[in-house]
């Protein structure tokens, strides 16, 4: 092997390597307010009407947008101090 041939091999070694280095990203900085990490990740508090509101969707057997638009009348009634509508699908 000549000393060209030598010399393009390490310089195209080099090149690979170098490559790799710069393709990694740096790890994202932390923050330092622990608060706002906290509330982001904790779950919200159901209220009571909610919760009762989905024991008798699950006692319905109703799922997706039925689901839904149930729990949200009935909380909406709960919440007005009228009893939710029992007998509607």
């Amino acid at each position: 092997m000549t000393l060209a041939s030598r010399l393009a091999v390490v310089a195209i070694a080099s090149l690979f390597a170098t490559g790799s280095a710069f393709a990694q990203t740096a790890a994202p900085a932390a923050k330092t307010d622990a608060s706002t990490t906290t509330d982001k990740k904790a779950p919200k508090e159901r209220s009571a009407e909610s919760l009762e509101c989905s024991k008798q969707a699950d006692a319905k057997g109703l799922h997706g947008k039925e689901r839904k638009k149930f729990r949200s009348e009935c909380v909406k009634s709960a919440k007005a101090g009228t009893a939710p509508a029992a007998d509607k699908k």
